[in-house]
């Protein structure tokens, strides 16, 4: 793992995540999207075995709902194919050749 996908990683899945972890997992499923897919679904799952909300009356009132919904759509994203991972290889329109056909408009 090279230090773009290592810090690719950590901006997907925030700067406390173990490196040493990263880096195993790296080796054993070969792509950063992967790593961070099966991080963010052991997240939600962990986050979905917990209680959704816990009131104490006049005291405090925890919920726990929209963070499921921001690892719905960060996982979402992240199966889209965005943003791009810098160990992917993405098709460079740079050397594309391509050709116009010009056609003349009729005259008044």
């Amino acid at each position: 793992m090279d230090s773009a996908v290592q810090h690719w990683l950590l901006a997907q899945l925030g700067t406390a995540t173990d490196v040493s972890d990263l880096e195993a997992r790296y080796t054993r499923l070969g792509t950063a999207r992967a790593v961070a897919l099966e991080i963010l679904r052991e997240r939600y799952a962990e986050l979905l075995g917990q209680p959704t909300g816990v009131t104490v009356t006049n005291v405090v009132a925890i919920n726990t709902t929209a963070n499921l919904a921001a690892y719905e759509r960060q996982i979402a994203a992240l199966e889209a194919g965005d943003p791009p991972a810098p160990d992917e290889q993405t098709a460079s329109t740079d050397d594309a050749i391509g050709y116009i056909q010009l056609i003349a408009r009729p005259r008044r």
